[in-house]
């Protein structure tokens, strides 16, 4: 499978948000965080941005809900244009009926884990989805230390995928650069969510390109 850069819209400018977007526009998707100020201490943006993002980039949006509800409120930012929706485990009542919804309103459905959930307890609900977040820094807040102790939940996760033979993909979210990215590859994931890697950056375009060489060289993947 091919490997894929997210960057991170919550380390873009705010003030520029449609600009930030086109600036990374080789990217395989615009990584978007939603967060409440409940489920995580932080309070970002909400279905009017995503809206406004879906319709000033053509890179396909990735919705990151670090939400409650998310069983009510993940619907609407399909609608809003997220071609990914993923939910935290620990916040929806009832995961397999949300991935199945997601999917059947036409978006990829994912389920994103904090460090300290493990992975073990949803095995069978794998085959609902199109994608599992390990987060690899603790929810909320952006710019923060990668946590090396979840490699061997990545590795974890990655032969769990295997043992069902799923054409799934491995995302990991949090402290993803240049110094850590071609661990997180090492371990099994394929999709990396990069925010201040790219947006800390001069030139952010160029940043996913050398993002993308690293995970690619750190797994033998051919370059595209």
């Amino acid at each position: 499978m091919a490997l894929q850069i997210n960057p991170s819209i919550l380390s873009a400018d705010f003030s520029r948000l449609a600009d930030e977007a086109k600036a990374v526009e080789g990217a395989d998707w615009l990584h978007v965080d939603v967060m409440d100020n409940h489920f995580v201490p932080n309070l970002t943006l909400g279905v009017p941005v995503v809206e406004s993002l879906s319709r000033a980039t053509q890179t396909p949006l990735d919705c990151h809900l670090m939400i409650e509800d998310p069983d009510r409120w993940a619907p609407q930012y399909i609608e809003a244009g997220a071609g990914s929706v993923t939910f935290h485990v620990e916040a929806a009542a009832a995961p397999v009926r949300l991935a199945r919804e997601i999917r059947a309103k036409g978006a990829r459905a994912s389920m994103a884990l904090k460090p300290a959930t493990p992975i073990e307890p949803y095995e069978d609900l794998l085959p609902e989805l199109d994608m599992l977040l390990v987060m690899t820094v603790e929810p909320g807040f952006g710019g923060q230390a990668f946590l090396d102790i979840m490699l061997p939940k990545i590795r974890r996760t990655r032969q769990l995928i295997a043992k069902y033979g799923l054409q799934m993909w491995l995302q990991v979210d949090g402290g993803v650069s240049a110094e850590t990215i071609e661990r997180c590859a090492e371990a099994g994931a394929d999709v990396f969510v990069a925010g201040s890697a790219v947006y800390g950056a001069d030139d952010p375009a160029k940043a996913v390109r050398e993002l993308r060489h690293l995970a690619e060289k750190a797994t033998g993947t051919p370059g595209s």
